[in-house]
């Protein structure tokens, strides 16, 4: 079918832009249909923009396989889904979030990469399991339990634990002391202080016997080592500062605690500087005292000898005298005594405990040696008989008040030389209604105004495409451009008009003769007869009606 058959077939209101179009050059009939594909190319970019839902990681730290499944899971159940290409995660619109979720749920998903204490319950064979294996199982199911616990914190996307058990022995010497290493692999952009580096470390030391702390083992996944040696002993500079720092917090809250009641949450400024002492000393004393004795044992012992007198043998030593003679008269007489001979010895042996007092002594660092806090309060609001809010300055007797307040909530003490100095000046100033109203949250931060703005601002996009671009493309076809023949010529004569511009130019012009306007019809006729015949076709179309 040819364009003259094609623009018959069409309805009336088509036949027009449709012959216009046709009788446009080649390169201009081009440049209307790339703008026509350019307009709506951007119109429908800028409908899918502002119709576009937000997308939300659907689970974070998902495996490859559990990405897999749970795609297949959102397909079959008809819910949108899409890879981030920065980081791999799997997304879907925040309105299907939990619907997606509970799917994944129902399908199993995601599957748990490690095993715990449900590997003892699964069967060991008809044959058994020797004990070797049954040990190697349980110290599995051991280290998936403490991995489990340790994926429960928010920084640690997946952990693993390696447990170094040795074998019992009924040899104390040869028994070795278990080890621990966890391997953690954390968020991006997210890191583990140290607080929670050694709650890892005293969870995995008190979920298995004997284990000490300090031979558990934190790695992260670069290869960092983020537990030490035990540290309890000497403070580092940053532990000390962040010691020091939490002491001066907790005693700033309590200021603005317990003056906030009093002068209002905004009416109070309190700073309070601590000088902490981190010496360690470890002394040990032993004392006696003498005046203080128990009696701790005691022993007796008596020993007695008893014999008769002074006997002999026959012989030289019977002509001496024995040991008792005494000789009477001088005549060399001598005299025996009968009496016994004897003796006797005692001895006593006590024992006393003197009073012994042994001390040792750990002074732990971080005492506080003097604190020094400063504090600003506002004046008091009242209203004045004109009906107005105005700023007092406080009483002399407030302000010893609540210096008072302040000395008791530090814990002052006067001999270690802290100072409290409690300031009464005006920092505030008093706000209108509008201002209180402007200090609430914007509307435009609101997150229903953000979304309304957007699929506005497409809707003003797709406007101004539609007026700027969709519209002047269309227009030459919505108003062809025809030539026709003046009615005082007559149907044989063609004449060529241009547009409305070319029109009012022509207004000023004199009028061309019969034979100009023949010889351009003739001229025209020659460049394009398909327009000539759209021409006739249309006269004849005027006749007929």
């Amino acid at each position: 079918m040819d364009n003259d058959g094609m623009a018959e077939a069409l309805p009336q209101p088509v036949v027009k832009p449709f012959a216009a179009f046709t009788a446009l050059p080649v390169q201009r009939q081009i440049a209307v249909l790339g703008g026509i594909a350019m307009a709506i190319a951007l119109a429908v970019s800028l409908a899918l923009w502002g119709l576009r839902p937000s997308y939300q990681v659907l689970l974070p730290g998902l495996g490859e396989r559990d990405v897999v499944d749970a795609m297949s899971v959102l397909g079959r159940h008809g819910i949108d889904h899409k890879l981030d290409s920065a980081t791999g995660a799997l997304m879907v619109p925040v309105t299907k979030m939990h619907e997606a979720r509970l799917h994944l749920a129902t399908e199993g998903l995601p599957r748990e990469s490690t095993v715990g204490f449900e590997l003892l319950d699964r069967p060991t064979g008809l044959g058994g399991t020797s004990r070797l294996a049954e040990a190697a199982r349980y110290q599995r199911a051991l280290e998936g339990e403490l991995a489990r616990s340790i994926m429960t914190l928010d920084s640690v996307e997946s952990a693993r634990v390696h447990l170094a058990l040795p074998r019992e022995s009924v040899f104390v010497r040869e028994r070795g002391k278990p080890g621990a290493s966890v391997l953690l692999n954390l968020h991006p952009g997210r890191t583990l202080d140290e607080k929670r580096v050694a709650g890892i470390v005293h969870l995995v030391a008190s979920s298995v016997p004997d284990l000490e702390p300090e031979r558990v083992t934190v790695v992260d996944q670069r290869g960092r080592l983020l537990s030490g040696p035990g540290e309890d002993r000497a403070l580092t500079s940053m532990k000390r500062l962040e010691y020091t720092r939490e002491i001066e917090e907790a005693l700033r809250r309590r200021v603005h605690d317990i003056l906030a009641p009093l002068v209002g949450e905004e009416g109070v400024r309190a700073q309070v500087t601590a000088e902490i002492d981190f010496t360690e000393v470890e002394s040990t004393h032993e004392a006696y005292d003498p005046e203080r004795t128990v009696l701790r044992s005691e022993q007796f012992s008596e020993e007695q000898q008893a014999g008769a007198g002074a006997a002999g043998i026959p012989g030289a030593l019977t002509n001496q005298p024995p040991d008792g003679a005494v000789i009477v008269g001088g005549e060399g007489i001598a005299a025996t005594s009968n009496a016994v001979s004897g003796g006797s010895s005692r001895s006593a042996t006590r024992n006393y405990e003197v009073d012994r007092r042994i001390s040792h002594i750990r002074e732990t660092p971080g005492a506080v040696k003097r604190l020094s806090v400063a504090v600003v309060v506002d004046d008091r609001r009242v209203t004045n008989e004109f009906g107005e809010t105005v700023m007092m300055p406080r009483s002399e007797e407030e302000m010893a008040h609540l210096t008072a307040l302040v000395r008791e909530a530090v814990g002052f003490d006067e001999s270690r030389g802290d100072r409290v100095n409690v300031v009464n000046a005006s920092f505030r100033t008093i706000e209108s209604p509008a201002d209180s109203l402007a200090a609430a949250r914007p509307l435009w931060e609101e997150p229903w105004i953000q979304e309304l703005a957007r699929q506005a601002l497409a809707g003003v996009g797709l406007l101004l495409v539609i007026l700027l671009v969709l519209r002047p493309a269309v227009k030459p076809l919505i108003k062809p451009q025809l030539p026709h023949a003046p009615a005082a010529l007559g149907p044989p004569a063609l004449a060529v008009v241009g547009d409305d511009e070319e029109e009012a130019q022509d207004e000023g012009k004199e009028p061309e003769t019969l034979e100009g306007r023949l010889e351009k019809a003739r001229l025209l006729t020659r460049e394009d007869p398909r327009l000539v015949a759209q021409v006739v076709r249309r006269w004849m179309q005027d006749d007929e009606k």
